[in-house]
């Protein structure tokens, strides 16, 4: 039909057949993405119906459910006040020796961690390259 509307110059139905198609494509592209975005919303809901768990007990949190290296916790306890743990049953001051152990594990670990992504980094520019290279990219 398209082509023997504009073999017969009737360029004004050609043009409602181009935009007709053209809109049904968007439509269908429209729609996938809908549904790409609706699954990573989705995702994202769940991660703040988490922080939905907390409640404060005076000086404690309770945390009702969470999960930790795969496996789920449940109605943990932990201290809401900065400097204390809680082991026990009860709240306990963190020692200061404890303290400056922590400061300098912590410390150890983001330069470990920064040197990691720096290799991330560099693998991550070179696979785009050679992808680049083959046209993909």
């Amino acid at each position: 039909m398209l082509l023997e509307n504009i073999i017969n110059k009737n360029y004004v139905e050609a043009r409602k057949e181009i935009f007709e198609a053209l809109n049904s494509i968007l439509e269908q592209k429209l729609n996938s993405y809908k549904k790409i975005v609706g699954e990573n919303f989705i995702e994202e809901d769940t991660e703040e119906l988490d922080e939905g768990n907390i409640q404060k007990q005076g000086r404690l949190k309770l945390i009702k459910i969470r999960i930790r290296g795969g496996k789920v916790q449940r109605r943990v306890k932990k201290s809401a006040v900065k400097g204390f743990s809680f082991s026990g049953g009860k709240l306990k001051r963190i020692p200061f020796a404890q303290k400056l152990k922590m400061k300098r594990v912590q410390k150890r670990a983001a330069i470990k961690r920064r040197a990691k992504m720096s290799r991330s980094i560099m693998k991550r520019k070179r696979s785009m390259r050679r992808l680049r290279s083959l046209g993909v990219r």
